[in-house]
């Protein structure tokens, strides 16, 4: 026996109830939804018009250990030519569930017009599957072993002994965790999987999703509960109870929660996955185990890996996904989609392509499912079509176009340093003598910086990645350095990296660096700039990134500072697709709270964040040395002949 694989989309379903029967705040609810929720019927009442060409079939498909998974197949009543299957695999539920119901959206209109058979599965331990639920499940190589690559692998395999009018090819797609399943049956597939398509998937859940660069993710603190319950047996319904709010403020919220040791009054032991979350603060095996990415080896299909450029959930996952299938399968086809996106944008029927207040253009997500999805699962399943004309399809945020290259991050790239430098100066050139040493500023976590000037509560605070940062940079313990206003383009093609000198007179700290757009004081607003915002000195977030200071050195052995002693930080902000345009100004901020995105460091060396008591959380001064021996600097890769947009006028 062999392997292979499976998928989902965004549009699974779960119905959410609130803690201890209150109601769950209707913005959380509305973004849970958002995530996976799939309306039985149209809005009349009668079924979808695509459901009339389908037929819908209900299994239990047994797998290899005898555990029995609940799969939905949507098959066309034409049965006289053969059809490819597209399967997709989620945690959050194939419904409906009834025998004569169809989802309202089953896929696009353009994978519906090729004709597909459309498969949905619920993963183990979920909805109306059988078995244990376990959370970014580890691969096991093999073929005993039982993991979501065999899963998939066993779903295949019946799938084709059992359906008649497929044509022997398999694809699969999915958004966000069914990302993940897609992802997850790359290795050690099937010989049927011949195009998978793993859009915003997860790929380790220490640095994306639930953590960055260590650092808890507290936004999604409510959203623990749709993963930590096991089920008794399969349901139709949720089984998980939401924590409900009292106040719509997530900032008023999670300061009156403090400590993440006063979890307890909302996650007890049969929360699984919290129980997981603070028994392992660190990169141990248990999350060692977790990864994906060193399993993508021996790929032999086509993969397509989706993600948004202002993704707040997985950002890290597509962009290491590529990148890893490109280092150990050269041979494999590989392509990159980069949009500007939030989580799953691609999917949804957008006209104005909106991040907060910024509009990206128009059709961008109809383009994309009817230029790039569907001629692509076209050509490799149906094997009609042109193959894909690009290896990286990626969107200038700052320009507003697509570009096509042969390789990302694109061939010719010129790695360029920006350095801190004194009097908030950001400049190419580096630090000399007789310039003030360091900056320095006061980080108290009982007065956090906000990651957003908004009143909100919601599992996933999307806006916030191109956010206008002026209120950061207006706070005492937020330092900025910014280059004088360019006379030429700038365009950032690929990875950055931060690299600081710093010290504190705490024993612990978190790093926060943002790259920022800000626009000239004349910026007119367009037509789509949402009544009450001024563009005019907007400082758009490009990009930004959270590191906890006591993995500077390893992730697995965390380690505090010594107050007073410099010591370096070092850390990815994730690639950028991004023009910075004549008059503008190119500005880093760093700050050491990013409240409530992410908890709070106590800014004292405790063994465990998660257990940390009132009197830990300390007020620390802390110190970003531009001494020419200390320097601190973002490294960035300039696409050619943009590398030197020097100043338009003052020097």
């Amino acid at each position: 026996m062999t392997r292979a694989t499976l998928a989902e989309t965004a549009d699974a379903a779960t119905v959410l109830r609130s803690t201890r029967g209150a109601a769950v705040p209707s913005a959380c609810v509305a973004v849970l939804c958002a995530l996976a929720c799939a309306p039985d019927r149209a809005a009349d009442g009668e079924p979808p018009e695509y459901a009339r060409a389908y037929e819908k079939r209900q299994e239990m498909v047994q797998m290899r250990d005898g555990v029995r998974l609940h799969t939905t197949l949507y098959m066309p009543k034409d049965r006289e030519p053969t059809y490819p299957v597209l399967l997709r695999r989620t945690p959050y539920s194939c419904r409906p569930y009834g025998a004569q119901d169809f989802p309202e959206r089953l896929a696009s209109e353009y994978l519906l017009q090729d004709g597909y058979i459309f498969v949905c599965q619920d993963v183990r331990g979920r909805w109306m599957s059988e078995g244990d639920y376990d959370n970014m499940r580890p691969h096991v190589a093999g073929e005993l072993p039982v993991d979501e690559s065999s899963d998939a692998y066993d779903t295949i395999e019946w799938i084709l002994e059992n359906v008649s009018n497929h044509n022997g090819r398999v694809g699969m797609y999915g958004i966000s965790y069914p990302g993940f399943y897609t992802a997850a049956a790359l290795p050690e597939a099937h010989p049927a999987l011949v195009a998978s398509s793993p859009q915003a998937p997860i790929a380790d859940f220490f640095f994306d999703d639930f953590h960055h660069r260590g650092a808890f993710t507290l936004s999604y603190f409510i959203a623990t509960a749709l993963f930590g319950y096991q089920t008794d047996e399969p349901s139709t319904e949720p089984w998980y109870e939401v924590i409900r709010s009292p106040t719509p403020d997530a900032y008023q919220f999670y300061k009156d929660l403090g400590p993440l040791s006063n979890a307890v009054r909302y996650y007890g032991d049969d929360n699984f996955f919290w129980r997981q979350l603070t028994e392992h603060p660190n990169y141990d095996e248990f999350w060692q185990q977790r990864n994906l990415l060193p399993h993508l080896r021996d790929i032999d299909d086509a993969v397509m890996v989706v993600g948004g450029w202002f993704d707040a959930e997985d950002l890290y996952g597509p962009l290491n996904i590529y990148r890893t299938i490109e280092e150990n399968n050269p041979d494999a086809v590989n392509l990159l989609v980069m949009g500007p996106w939030t989580h799953g944008d691609w999917s949804r029927d957008l006209e104005h392509q909106m991040v907060g207040d910024i509009w990206f253009g128009d059709g961008i997500s109809e383009f994309f499912q009817r230029e790039v999805e569907a001629p692509y699962f076209r050509h490799f399943l149906h094997g009609s079509g042109d193959a894909p004309s690009f290896e990286a399809l990626v969107y200038d945020t700052g320009r507003r176009e697509w570009q096509r290259f042969d390789s990302w991050p694109p061939v010719g790239t010129e790695s360029v340093r920006f350095y801190l430098r004194d009097e908030e100066v950001l400049s190419r050139a580096a630090p000399i003598a007789g310039e003030d040493p360091h900056t320095e500023y006061v980080s108290d976590p009982n007065e956090p910086v906000p990651h957003t000037d908004r009143i909100r509560i919601t599992f996933t605070p999307r806006p916030y990645m191109a956010e206008d940062q002026r209120f950061a940079e207006r706070r005492p313990d937020v330092i900025e350095f910014q280059t004088p206003r360019l006379e030429a383009p700038v365009t950032l093609a690929g990875g950055i990296t931060a690299r600081l000198h710093v010290s504190t007179t705490g024993t612990d700290a978190d790093w926060v660096v943002k790259l920022v757009d800000v626009y000239p004081p004349d910026e007119p607003n367009n037509e789509h700039t949402p009544e009450g915002v001024q563009l005019a000195g907007y400082q758009q977030m490009v990009r930004s990134e959270i590191m906890r200071g006591r993995f500077r050195e390893s992730f697995e052995d965390p380690k505090p500072f010594v107050p007073g002693e410099a010591a370096v930080v070092e850390f990815p902000l994730q690639d950028v697709f991004h023009t910075f345009a004549p008059g503008h100004r190119i500005m880093v901020q760093v700050q050491s709270t990013w409240f409530p995105l992410f908890d709070l460091n106590p800014q004292t060396f405790v063994p465990n964040i998660f257990q940390a008591e009132e009197e830990d959380f300390v007020s620390a001064s802390h110190r970003v040395f531009h001494r020419p021996d200390q320097a601190s600097w973002i490294e960035v890769l300039v696409l050619p002949g943009e590398a030197a947009g020097g100043p338009a006028e003052g020097g």
